[in-house]
């Protein structure tokens, strides 16, 4: 039988067994691409997967396979489906479920469990496993019988892209068996709106009279394709467009009216500009509150500015800033709704297009100035750092290379359409600046979970959705040692991608709080490491070790060469110094307090 035969549903109530009406219920959802590991809980339905033009792609942790998913779900626009063995296989995922929880990403996570016969007995590798997800799911199914698997498997699939969330669906493993009559429901996808007639009309009126207005470009824009729509309603308004905090991907940065990204470590430019606004439009963006902190010593905020926020959620309207105008709508629907409110209207800001439009140019250009001449940190720390390793060689017999000057260098070289994952860490976060894209779909943070292990995994998922496209990978070496393990899983199915491993030899992130609360007493932050480059061709991939500036760019042109031409999955090893970057937040520590004699000195 032909692939595209084995891809046709059974129409009306056919008789099957409930592994069938899983597997064809997943057909019909487009399901082409599965991660997992492999588990005789379900077996059944496994066996099946083949024929009906399934690919379970084996990893090596099911953490990565639920990455994986993620970054599947991310690139794609559809579902990434993860799967493991009950109880262990399905644990191991609690983390990944959570990242892709607070990236809004579509996975549907498959979670077979302990047979009906014996649940509540102790036996092998039984537990309860809704609850481990019920904080991070949209939905959580649990067939309750054989008859329904159908069912619940396609709730799971709709549920999952009209809330746009992961949602768990939990099996008993014995309900794989049996012969049952099912009807494969067809899916079910929301057709959204711009929101209702009155937000938008008021709205529109704030737009109008605004003098300075500023546009949040959030992850819903991606989300919903809405990059030519805002970009058409920032062309009417001559607005300034910002990024929402890791959403570097919602506004293309070649574009005039681009000005960075908000949040940690973003642009100053970007933090200028919306610190003057009188209007701001936060398309498609919850407005987080780590994205909106305070950062460069500016509170930028701005306080009496009217707040128009656009989100398909209306439980974010309002959430974390007080908002004048809430509208639940789609933000490619909205903005479209505004544009078309605006375009034949004369507006309080047309007056002053020109010299917003020459105020954004200068901003853009003091900040990349200052970008180019900043080629290290100036904190004592990273000073009494860099004079250090200034006296140290690398197992490379190379310098330590200053983390800034790396990220600028692998910014320059990046090649068009490319896809980055950041992971969490200090270095990770100041790429936060150096990181800029033409097209959505294209960038990955750990988000609000901000879990570690977090970017490679990720990127092996979206290379799986998007083989064409070049996919890179940045973490520290804190966080590789949790997922450079997958390296095998490229090597061993063929997804070749880069990864950019920097070096430094320590867990910055929180070190630097140590540093700046702790008077420097460091306690497990030190990371003594073998060559990552070794570790990665001992796995069967290339690595190559980076210890000269001149170096990082043809490194990573090198490594997207044999990613995309030759099929080979690249380590790059970057060499860094211990200086770090700015903390994720001065707030969220106190100075020491020690009341007990023996700890005296521990200020």
């Amino acid at each position: 039988m032909s692939e595209q035969a084995n891809r046709k549903v059974p129409v009306g109530p056919t008789k099957m067994t409930p592994s069938e009406a899983f597997v064809e219920t997943m057909v019909a959802n487009d399901v082409t691409d599965m991660f997992g590991i492999m588990g005789s809980a379900f077996m059944d339905a496994m066996d099946i997967f083949a024929p009906a033009g399934i690919r379970l792609i084996p990893v090596v942790h099911e953490q990565g396979a639920a990455h994986m998913a993620d970054g599947y779900s991310r690139v794609s626009g559809r579902h990434g489906v993860v799967i493991g063995q009950n109880g262990p296989g399905i644990s191991n995922c609690v983390t990944a479920i959570a990242a892709a929880y607070w990236a809004h990403s579509p996975v549907v996570i498959v979670t077979p469990e302990t047979g009906t016969t014996t649940m509540g007995l102790g036996g092998f590798q039984e537990c309860n496993q809704l609850p481990m997800f019920q904080e991070f799911t949209k939905y959580q199914g649990h067939v309750t019988h054989p008859a329904r698997m159908a069912e619940y498997t396609g709730r799971c699939f709709d549920r999952a892209m009209s809330e746009m969330g992961p949602t768990q669906l939990n099996i008993p493993r014995d309900y794989f068996y049996g012969e049952i009559t099912a009807e494969i429901p067809k899916p079910a996808r929301l057709d959204r709106g711009p929101g209702g007639e009155q937000s938008l009309n008021e709205a529109a009126e704030l737009l109008a009279q605004a003098k300075f207005p500023v546009i949040i470009s959030g992850g819903g824009v991606v989300m919903a394709d809405a990059i030519e729509e805002c970009k058409a309603l920032a062309e009417r308004l001559g607005a300034p467009v910002v990024n929402s905090y890791l959403h570097n991907d919602s506004f293309p940065a070649s574009h005039p009216l681009w000005c960075g990204p908000l949040g940690y470590q973003g642009s100053k430019a970007a933090m200028k500009l919306i610190s003057q606004a009188d209007v701001v439009v936060a398309l498609g963006s919850r407005l987080g509150p780590f994205g909106t902190l305070p950062q460069h010593g500016m509170d930028y905020w701005p306080k009496n500015a009217k707040i128009i926020q656009i989100d398909a959620d209306n439980k974010m309207l309002g959430l974390v800033k007080k908002i004048s105008v809430g509208i639940c709508g789609d933000a490619k629907a909205a903005a479209v709704a505004l544009t078309q409110r605006l375009a034949n209207r004369t507006l309080a800001c047309d007056a002053t297009r020109a010299e917003r439009g020459d105020k954004i140019a200068t901003e853009k250009a003091a900040w990349e100035k200052e970008l180019d001449e900043w080629t290290h940190e100036r904190d004592a720390f990273s000073l009494d750092m860099i004079e250090q390793n200034a006296q140290e060689r690398t197992f490379n017999g190379g310098h330590y290379l200053h983390p800034r000057q790396v990220l600028r260098e692998l910014e320059k070289a990046m090649p068009e359409d490319v896809m980055v994952s950041t992971d969490i860490g200090n270095i990770n976060s100041v790429a936060n600046r150096y990181l800029r894209f033409e097209k959505p779909r294209s960038f990955f943070a750990a988000m609000s979970f901000g879990n570690c292990g977090y970017a490679f995994p990720t990127i092996i998922g979206a290379k799986v959705a998007a083989p064409h496209r070049p996919a890179v990978s940045y973490a520290g070496d804190g966080a590789w040692g949790m997922s450079l393990m997958e390296t095998m899983t490229c090597v061993r199915h063929n997804i070749p991608v880069t990864a950019v491993v920097f070096h430094n030899r320590q867990w910055g992130a929180e070190k630097k709080n140590q540093v700046d609360f702790y008077n420097r007493r460091f306690v497990a932050g030190e990371l003594d490491n073998q060559s990552f480059a070794e570790i990665a061709r001992a796995m069967g991939a290339e690595g190559i070790v980076v210890d000269r500036l001149e170096d990082v760019g043809p490194a990573l042109k090198k490594a997207i060469d044999l990613q995309m031409n030759h099929g080979k999955t690249c380590i790059i090893e970057i060499m860094c110094t211990r200086e770090l970057g700015d903390p994720f937040r001065r707030d969220a520590l106190a100075k020491p307090v020690r009341l007990l004699d023996k700890y005296k000195d521990y200020v």
